[in-house]
């Protein structure tokens, strides 16, 4: 046995000679970790939220009228906020560590990835099953075609966040653009129209019976085609500025704190309404504009390959 235990130790000795001691994680900044940690948390919840509303089909709080699904987006938002946070108090405490970023990572992919697409699987299901259709093969279809809208959303955010982890510089300076949509924005697109369907429309056009239905219904239109749409969007090179950096950083001038003035009141007197219009201008703006800079520039290379006109003599 001795025998044995010693061959198995010259063995191992053998195997690891050459090679580069493992690195092993001594420290890391308990603040920013913590925050990160509450964004994955929060993207739990809504995920547990979810699968509740998708069980039970009833409010969470009689008081406020809240159901699980508003709840579970509200849930994203605040994961959003940490999202946010994490990243500052990290560079502002000059703490920030391969392995914050490693975990902001993984808590996007769950807040930004799983739950909205979860969130949007279980909300279109539900509405999905609620209707009469001719055969269920064709409602199959349409559960599957859901699913896969899902799925390719889930796969967007992972590839836009492994992409981010690889071209990402830790100078604050580089971060004035993003390449592609960012995924908290892409959720952001997915979740508002949710909250928005959930929380705004029964409270505020429930009096307007055909104008609430129209609304309703659009918005179950609109789900999979802006799900599919984020998720290409977060994998292209379409550049997004970083609204902070860009617009709220530093010396501006005194128009732009009008503008952000007039957004914190929107915001401020009605959080659904511009959660849409602020997450879904974002998207479109960003889209458009590459659009219309790629136009341009096509248009300029082909007025510069046409031939000149002969000079007469």
């Amino acid at each position: 046995m001795g025998k044995l235990r010693h061959f198995l130790r010259r063995t191992a000795r053998k195997e690891t000679e050459g090679r580069p001691p493992k690195q092993r994680l001594r420290y890391i900044a308990i603040l920013p970790s913590l925050i990160t940690l509450l964004n994955g948390i929060a993207g739990f919840i809504a995920i547990s939220y979810t699968s509740r509303a998708a069980s039970f089909e009833r409010p969470l709080n009689q008081r406020f009228g809240l159901t699980f699904f508003a709840m579970a987006g509200y849930m994203v938002f605040l994961a959003m906020v940490a999202d946010m946070l994490d990243g500052r108090v990290a560079r502002l405490s000059k703490s920030t560590t391969s392995f914050g970023g490693q975990l902001d990572s993984l808590s996007d992919a769950i807040s930004f990835g799983v739950a909205p697409a979860f969130l949007m699987l279980k909300v279109m299901e539900l509405k999905v099953r609620s209707l009469s259709f001719s055969s269920l093969f064709f409602q199959g279809l349409v559960l599957k075609t859901i699913a896969f809208c899902a799925v390719v959303y889930v796969c967007g955010t992972i590839i836009r966040l492994a992409r981010f982890n690889v071209e990402n510089e830790e100078d604050e300076s580089a971060h004035m653009h993003f390449s592609g949509l960012p995924s908290p924005a892409a959720a952001g697109v997915i979740v508002s129209l949710i909250v928005f369907q959930q929380d705004f429309l029964p409270k505020f056009l429930n009096r307007y019976e055909t104008l609430y239905a129209w609304a309703d219904g659009a918005i179950y239109w609109i789900l999979p085609f802006a799900t599919i749409a984020s998720a290409v969007l977060m994998v292209t090179r379409v550049r997004y500025p970083h609204v902070v950096n860009v617009y709220f950083k530093g010396k501006k001038p005194f128009s732009s704190f009008i503008w952000a003035s007039m957004a914190i009141l929107f915001a401020v007197w009605n959080l659904q309404l511009a959660a849409v219009v602020g997450f879904c201008g974002y998207a479109v703006w960003g889209a458009s504009r590459a659009w219309v800079i790629h136009w341009k520039q096509k248009r300029v290379k082909e007025e510069g390959e046409a031939p000149t006109p002969a000079v007469p003599t």
